[in-house]
C-alpha cells in the first residue's frame, strides 16, 4: 500500500511541476550584418506547449534603435543569411521561413510551403520572392549577375501537398531590381 501512495505522490508532483504558467522569450540566433552597424536577433515567444510567435529584430548597434519584423503567429524561420556582393552593390538579408498555412489545417507545419523573403540590411524593406502556393525546393545565387535561381513546384490543385497534378517551376529573381525576371513552369 505504501508503494501505491509513493507512486501517486510522485505522479501528482510531476504533473504539478509540468503545469508551468509562464511564457518565455528565446533569442535563438544573433547574426551580424557585415558592412553595416546592424545585428539581427531571431526571437521566439514560447508558451507552455508551443511557440506563440516568432519575429526578427534589426538592432542598430550605434544608437540602440530596433526594427521588429513580424511573422504570422505559428510561423517557423528556418534560415537567415546575408547576401553581400560588393562588386554589384548588393547587400541583402535572405530569410527562408514557413509563413503560410496553405492546407488550412490546425496551423503552419511541415506540410506547408517555405517562402523566400528578401529584406534590406536595416529591415525597412521587405520583398516576398516566392508565391504563397510555391513550394520552395532549392536555390542558388549567381555572384556575377546578382540573380537567384529558385526551383520548386506550384500547388495547382490547392490540396496543400505535392502530387502528380502539381507543376514544377523555376523562378529567376534579380537582387538589384528586386523583381522576378522570369517564371518558368
Amino acid at each position: 500500500m505504501n508503494r501505491v501512495w509513493i507512486i501517486i505522490l510522485l505522479f501528482v508532483s510531476g504533473y504539478a511541476s509540468g503545469q508551468d504558467k509562464y511564457n518565455y522569450m528565446n533569442y535563438n540566433q544573433l547574426t551580424e550584418v557585415t558592412g553595416t552597424e546592424y545585428v539581427i536577433a531571431s526571437i521566439e515567444h514560447q508558451g507552455k506547449m508551443e511557440v506563440k510567435s516568432q519575429y526578427m529584430l534589426f538592432i542598430n548597434t550605434q544608437n540602440g534603435h530596433a526594427k521588429q519584423i513580424d511573422f504570422p503567429a505559428d510561423s517557423y524561420i528556418r534560415q537567415i543569411s546575408q547576401i553581400k556582393l560588393d562588386s554589384l552593390g548588393i547587400n541583402k538579408i535572405m530569410v527562408i521561413a514557413r509563413t503560410v498555412n496553405l492546407d488550412n489545417d490546425r496551423g503552419i507545419d511541415w506540410n506547408d510551403p517555405q517562402q523566400m523573403i528578401i529584406l534590406s540590411t536595416d529591415g525597412q524593406e521587405r520583398t516576398q520572392v516566392t508565391d504563397n502556393d510555391f513550394f520552395l525546393h532549392a536555390w542558388v545565387i549567381n555572384h556575377n549577375t546578382g540573380a537567384i535561381v529558385i526551383t520548386g513546384y506550384y500547388d495547382t490543385n490547392p490540396n496543400g501537398k505535392y502530387d502528380k497534378k502539381d507543376k514544377n517551376g523555376m523562378l529567376i529573381f534579380d537582387l538589384k531590381t528586386m523583381n522576378v525576371i522570369r517564371k518558368i513552369e
